[in-house]
């Protein structure tokens, strides 16, 4: 009969839901992110069929739990791409996106906590050596746009997690040679990532 009810405790401690976040609490996660352009442009760039390419890069980010099922995350992470055209190569731009998103969280204290997020995103270009032919290319170094994102921790224990997550962010610039307009490229990143995570309670 003890070993029943043992059992009977055992089972339900394992399968009880465990609080993985509460309101007040930081949650931190490291991942590994695919930035996977899906670029469109316009004018000459257009015309000589400009593209981004993919880059593998580590991303961090930072979510404040406002409610149990309220966050707000603010997501860090640079990359650095190659453009190409039927011109050759156009040389390199590093891309640096902060993006903030206020996210709702299902299912709090689940095992199994997907989210859903959206917000925007200030993106900075820096260290161009953009070129056409050794001619250098001019950038707006500045970009807005929204953010959109869908992810979800599964927890190991009652402070670990793995995550999975999926971002689009609208990022766009305008090139130039001297004052000749060269038209607009729209990077439009998907961001796939997946990485580990810790939530800290204050």
């Amino acid at each position: 009969m003890k070993k029943s009810v043992l059992a009977g405790l055992s089972a339900l401690a394992l399968f009880a839901p465990t609080v993985m976040a509460d309101q007040g609490d930081l949650i931190v996660r490291g991942r590994v992110i695919t930035v996977a352009p899906q670029d469109s442009t316009a004018g000459v760039l257009s015309t000589v069929n400009a593209s981004v390419d993919t880059k593998v890069v580590p991303e961090l980010d930072f979510t404040y739990m406002v409610t149990k099922n309220i966050g707000a995350e603010l997501i860090l992470g640079t990359s650095r791409h190659s453009l190409s055209s039927d011109l050759g190569g156009l040389g390199k731009v590093s891309v640096l996106p902060p993006t903030l998103t206020v996210q709702y969280h299902f299912s709090p204290d689940a095992k199994i906590r997907p989210y859903i997020g959206a917000g925007i995103n200030y993106t900075h270009f820096y260290n161009n050596d953009l070129n056409v032919a050794g001619t250098p290319v001019s950038i707006n170094n500045n970009s807005f746009g929204l953010a959109f994102q869908a992810g979800t921790d599964v927890m190991l224990n009652d402070k670990y997690f793995v995550n999975f997550d999926v971002k689009y962010l609208n990022i766009r610039t305008n090139a130039n040679i001297g004052s000749t307009n060269l038209g607009s490229l729209k990077v439009n990143p998907l961001v796939f990532g997946v990485g580990i995570g810790r939530r800290f309670s204050f």
